[in-house]
């Protein structure tokens, strides 16, 4: 029995220290089994995932709309595009379209394996962490072309393993809904090469100036070697970098097999032509001024759209030429041009938009000098003065101001016609104050001047600050007859489909001034180019026009409108210091002139409408308007008499005491003939009215024993009678 338990013991002690494997072994063999589990969980997890993701992906079509941002082509009134901004996606390209240099350099430089992998390149992967391993940093990436197309459609930039971990799953789940000729045809017309362009159409016509059908094997490289840094490698960024990057995408072909060494070494990268960038510099300034106005035009949408504006490109070439010749060393310079309608034909807003793209002729605001004198003398005008009427040209102090005329001269008794075409600073304060600073003001607010107006008299000079876009508005409102226009610079927008979104629609504007006003106006503003300080704008056709400098030559201007079209220009620091020898009448005019010529070049002369049609109140004589009209009212004659109103016979005509008939004076009182016309109230309704009637009269309450008012008539204005010639 003990030896029986013995051997039980024995048995087991002996099983209990069997030998067994060795813990190294035991723990290889645990990782590789949880290793195995796991990655069958993580084959499950990417099956799924990625038969998940397949499902969900928009079909083809649906990708080849998707953009990444709203394409804006501008075009000029005549179609030809101005520049193109935002994302550029050029011309779809199908994949038989699409040359097959470009497709070789692209799959050589970004994906060589292209043919030989599901979307995810694990030989590709391994090189890249090799490469890292050896430099030190990420130094090669190892995306794929497939992995390229779903982060650019779908993902980020972001480095980071969540959203490489999204991007692979993608790729291989394009790679199974789409052929790999798809996927290559999606690639290249996406994939960003910089300066806006998404795929290769829209960067061959950028960076070459034509389609990508006709790119040539150097062109090519230098697209294809665009991918890895658009934006250190863009042609129009750093050319040396870009054939630099070109040669090696040469090399890579040679290697791959896709050209021979003999084809690569033909290929001279420096002798490849780049476009010439549309653009970049006066045109922006108007397209800085039209594009955000289409916020307030069309309903919030991101697909490609073309706005057609109204710049004329000759017209704004000759506008930057003129500028830019004429402008002081120094100085900065600013040109609008509007057609009869409003439409804006040239913008120039400042001599350099890369330099500096402030807007000067829509945002500057300055000091429009005797440029401003325009608002005053169409307050006179419409006041009733003419253009012939007298006036004098001696100091005068107003509220303690003295204004002085440019050379401190005085003519004496002048013209209102000299005196505005000299620019006389003395005549115009008189007519400012005579027709009130106020009235001045309204009607600058009128004729569109948005800022700021002060109503101290030296306001007559231009002191408030003004911006040029709204003193060439109201220049171009004398221009057509003394109507209102509202400056514009879009036409239409239609889609890349030609479906119209926006057309402008024409709306007659408001009458700001009586016609006569405006043919005074536009008679004093002929004058002062014929003869007074504009005669430097005159273009051999007639121009209307007024200068306008600042105190200390820190502001020069020249507007006026010939043949339909008005223009405006500024010259100045934009640190509004003292500019040497700048006046209206010289730089200004001359670039005015310079920039018209072209501009009217193919317009009809027009003579301007200078003929003054007076209403009938300013065609009475003096003494008639002094006295009143007799078939109207009482009135007083010139000795202080009462005349009664009647039928203009002799029983109106006063009697003296020795027989004699007005207009006297005669001895005593004047003594008018009886009439047995009834008063017009009667001395008991006077007394009823004043609460003086019968107290038991209900009609009537009790007077509040008020004082009567007394109202002083005004002295009426002098009216001037026209002069039949009024013509210069």
């Amino acid at each position: 029995m003990a030896k029986n338990n013995g051997r039980r013991r024995k048995s087991g002690a002996s099983s209990s220290r069997e030998p067994g494997k060795p813990f190294w072994r035991r723990t290889i063999r645990r990782v590789f089994v949880w290793g195995v589990a796991l990655a069958l969980l993580g084959l499950i997890f990417l099956v799924t995932a990625v038969a998940f993701t397949t499902r969900e992906l928009p079909d083809y079509n649906a990708l080849k709309s998707s953009q990444n941002g709203q394409m804006i082509v501008v075009r000029a009134r005549d179609g030809t595009e101005l520049v193109s901004l935002g994302p550029s996606y050029g011309k779809w390209l199908g994949y038989d379209q699409i040359p097959q240099i470009m497709k070789d350099a692209m799959v050589s430089v970004e994906d060589r394996r292209y043919r030989n992998h599901y979307g995810v390149d694990p030989v590709g992967i391994v090189r890249s962490l090799m490469v890292r391993y050896e430099a030190g940093h990420w130094k090669q990436g190892g995306s794929t072309i497939t992995q390229q197309l779903a982060r650019n459609i779908f993902l980020n930039n972001a480095r980071t393993f969540g959203r490489k971990g999204r991007e692979m799953v993608l790729a291989l789940a394009l790679e199974r809904k789409f052929t790999k000729d798809q996927i290559l045809e999606l690639y290249l017309n996406k994939v960003y090469f910089g300066g806006g362009a998404y795929g290769i159409d829209a960067a061959s016509r950028k960076f070459f100036g034509h389609p990508a059908t006709e790119l040539s094997t150097g062109e090519a490289a230098i697209i294809a070697g665009l991918v890895k840094a658009p934006s250190n490698y863009s042609p129009t960024a750093d050319v040396e970098a870009s054939i630099a990057r070109g040669n090696v995408v040469l090399g890579v072909m040679v290697d791959n097999g896709v050209i021979s060494q003999e084809d690569a070494d033909q290929v001279d990268l420096t002798k490849i032509k780049l476009a010439k960038e549309k653009g970049q510099n006066s045109v922006r300034y108007f397209t800085d001024w039209a594009l955000p106005q289409l916020d307030m035009l069309l309903p919030e949408t991101n697909e490609p759209i073309e706005v057609w504006t109204t710049l004329d490109p000759k017209a704004q070439t000759a506008a930057t030429a003129a500028i830019v010749r004429n402008v002081p060393k120094g100085t900065q310079g600013a040109l609008v041009s509007l057609d009869r309608d409003g439409a804006v034909l040239a913008m120039v807003g400042g001599t350099d938009y890369v330099n500096s793209n402030y807007n000067r002729a829509t945002s500057a605001q300055r000091q429009p000098g005797s440029a401003w004198k325009l608002f005053v003398y169409l307050a006179a005008l419409e006041a009733g003065y003419t253009p012939s009427d007298p006036v004098v040209d001696e100091p005068v102090t107003i509220d303690g101001w003295s204004p002085h005329n440019s050379g401190r001269n005085y003519a004496g008794q002048i013209d209102v016609r000299s005196a505005f075409a000299y620019s006389k600073n003395t005549v115009a304060a008189q007519l400012g104050n005579e027709v009130g600073f106020g009235t001045v003001a309204s009607m600058a607010r009128r004729f569109g001047i948005t800022t700021p107006i002060n109503t101290r008299p030296a306001m007559v000079l231009g002191t408030s600050e003004v911006r040029l876009i709204d003193m060439t508005r109201a220049f171009a409102a004398v221009s057509v007859g003394g109507t209102s226009i509202e400056p514009y610079g879009i036409m239409k927008v239609t889609t890349t489909d030609g479906e119209l979104l926006y057309e402008h629609k024409s709306v007659r504007g408001q009458v700001l001034v009586p016609h006569y006003v405006a043919a005074g106006i536009t008679d004093l503003l002929q004058s002062a180019v014929a003869t007074g300080t504009g005669r430097a704008a005159q273009i051999g056709r007639p121009v209307a026009g007024k200068t306008g400098t600042t105190s200390s030559n820190k502001d020069g201007w020249f507007l006026g409108f010939s043949s339909g079209v008005t223009t405006g220009v500024w010259m100045g620091r934009d640190d509004a210091r003292a500019v040497a020898g700048l006046s209206g009448g010289h730089a200004p005019a001359r670039a005015f002139a310079d920039f018209m010529r072209v501009a009217v070049r193919n317009r009809p002369v027009e003579q301007f409408d200078t003929k003054l049609q007076l209403p009938e109140w300013q065609l009475e004589p003096d003494d008639e308007y002094l006295m009143g009209d007799p078939d109207d009212y009482y009135y007083v004659d010139e000795n202080g008499n009462l005349v009664r109103p009647g039928s203009g016979g002799a029983d109106d005509i006063p009697m003296y005491e020795d027989g004699t008939i007005g207009p006297g004076p005669g001895p005593g009182p004047a003594m008018l003939p009886d009439r047995s016309d009834p008063p017009a109230a009667t001395e008991d309704f006077l007394d009823r009215a004043t609460g003086r009637g019968p107290a038991d009269d209900p009609g009537l309450r009790a007077g509040q024993g008020l004082a009567p008012k007394v109202i002083t008539p005004p002295r009426p204005a002098p009216t001037r009678t026209p002069n039949p010639n009024t013509n210069p």
